[in-house]
């Protein structure tokens, strides 16, 4: 009989090809998230023209249809069979199709009835949901799969993360410049926004497809695919909710996501309505003043990505979480105290954040694969696709969420759209108040939660370990008996 050191499987390290090309898949989410997250509501109620609470409803309403979605599409990709495995033919047939919902998201339709508008606007965001559904629930199902190691995955997320933060930079802070340029030109800002969802739709389409040619998935026993295939979807979503690490890993993820979604999305109007005194095409740094705080925080957050892989292996993820996050929501809470004009400010500021954006983007998701192997030991199933589909929705629900709350509040405070064509435009001090709030002490408080949340996350490394080991000795005895 083998001992448990000689049946756990020796450490094996993923070469950079494999990581490079995997963590590419991270551009196309991200650039499609980007553009969502900080420029679809502006772009709701400044270019469509709908009231903001309606446009929050209309959102809200689109992303239900992920509650079901997501799971399926997960359990379909757990339960698929085919040449090229389970997972990669989504991304072989619908990478151009998501590349396509780039553009369908940002139509603005001519109607002149706000429940037209309103009703249109849903039916849009669903249909590109869904294209992003049947890509990166498969894609993410990967994870656990190219690497079972607690270290590993972390790294394998950092590279994920260096080409998710590199594409929120390039798309925060082109797509106002590239809007600014079609303007100039004596074009609108609806033509503006198409030909920057255009472009970035394009570019999504190729790393899809260069993760299909390159990375290959783990070949499967005949016996596990028929004990996964056995069970209901029900009883499959049951047992999901019944992994305590996988509750307190969702729990983190919402309030981080959630956090991350409503401070990127209330940003704009925070720069311009209170920063910039209403001046539309305030600058700072020689770009709009949009493009230039993205920009320094996501540089920042870039550059820094690094030193929180290393700082989780020499202490733990959640432990390391908790540090980043903490420094955020004091940063949080000074840009609560930031005045009108003070540009400057608002741009060290920026940095601060930045370092804690670049922990809330790499350490939940290098979490959450480790909740699978719980799952495996208490089942005995692999269910990668049924746990990233409802990661997916999370996602998707957080930016649903943020979108309904924001556009909510500023609807509730008198917010007011600006008149087409205007340079300058001030908001009522209501709206004003509205908007800070959002971007200072609420955002901190869900930030504090989140580090609350990571404080009782029940899997640290050596338990993780420890359930690798038993995974391992179960194979053995299973492989065992087999031979006799």
């Amino acid at each position: 009989m083998s001992t448990i050191a000689q049946v756990l499987p020796k450490k094996k390290y993923l070469s950079l090809w494999t990581k490079l090309a995997f963590g590419s898949g991270d551009w196309s989410i991200s650039s499609f998230g980007t553009l969502r997250q900080i420029f679809y509501a502006i772009f709701l109620t400044d270019v469509v023209g709908l009231e903001p609470r309606l446009a929050s409803v209309a959102a809200l309403l689109g992303i239900l249809w992920d509650a079901v979605n997501d799971p399926l599409v997960g359990m379909l990709s757990d339960r698929l069979k085919t040449r090229w495995g389970r997972r990669r033919p989504f991304l072989l047939f619908f990478a151009i199709p998501y590349g396509l919902a780039f553009i369908i998201l940002w139509w603005a339709p001519p109607w002149h009835s706000q429940l037209a508008l309103a009703a249109t606007v849903m039916l849009a965001y669903m249909l590109s949901d869904t294209f992003q559904t049947l890509i990166f629930v498969p894609l993410y199902s990967l994870t656990p799969e190219i690497t079972p190691d607690y270290d590993e995955r972390t790294s394998l997320t950092g590279f994920r993360m260096f080409f998710n933060l590199l594409a929120s930079l390039v798309t925060a802070v082109a797509a106002p410049e590239i809007v600014k340029a079609v303007l100039a030109s004596g074009a609108t800002q609806q033509q503006g926004y198409m030909i920057v969802a255009a472009l970035f739709g394009g570019l999504a389409v190729i790393p899809i497809l260069l993760i299909f040619f390159v990375v290959r998935e783990r070949v499967r026993p005949e016996e596990e695919i028929r004990k996964e295939q056995s069970v209901s979807f029900r009883e499959t979503v049951r047992t999901a909710w019944a992994n305590i690490p996988f509750r307190f890993a969702t729990g983190i993820y919402i309030l981080n996501w959630t956090t991350f979604d409503l401070v990127a999305l209330v940003l704009p109007f925070y720069l311009t309505y209170w920063v910039a005194r209403g001046n539309l095409l305030q600058k700072a740094l020689g770009m709009r003043i949009e493009s230039s705080v993205l920009g320094l925080l996501l540089v920042t957050a870039v550059i820094v990505l690094p030193f929180w892989v290393w700082l989780s292996q020499r202490l733990s993820k959640h432990i390391a979480y908790i540090i980043g996050m903490s420094f955020w929501a004091v940063v949080q809470l000074l840009i609560f105290g930031v005045q009108p004009g003070q540009t400057t400010t608002i741009l060290i500021l920026a940095f601060l954040a930045g370092i804690s954006v670049s922990n809330a983007h790499v350490l939940p998701d290098s979490i959450f694969p480790d909740v699978i192997e719980w799952d495996e030991l208490r089942t005995g199933r692999r269910q990668e696709g049924i746990y990233y589909g409802i990661k997916n929705f999370i996602r998707k629900l957080t930016g649903a969420l943020a979108i309904f709350i924001a556009l909510q509040v500023l609807g509730w405070f008198g917010y007011q759209s600006p008149p087409e064509g205007a340079t300058q435009f001030m908001q009522p001090a209501s709206a004003l108040a509205a908007i800070r709030f959002l971007i200072g002490p609420f955002g901190a408080v869900l930030l504090f939660s989140a580090v609350l949340a990571a404080w009782f996350y029940p899997l640290t490394r050596e338990k993780h370990g420890r359930i690798r080991r038993l995974l391992a000795k179960r194979r053995e005895r299973q492989q065992e008996a087999i031979s006799d």
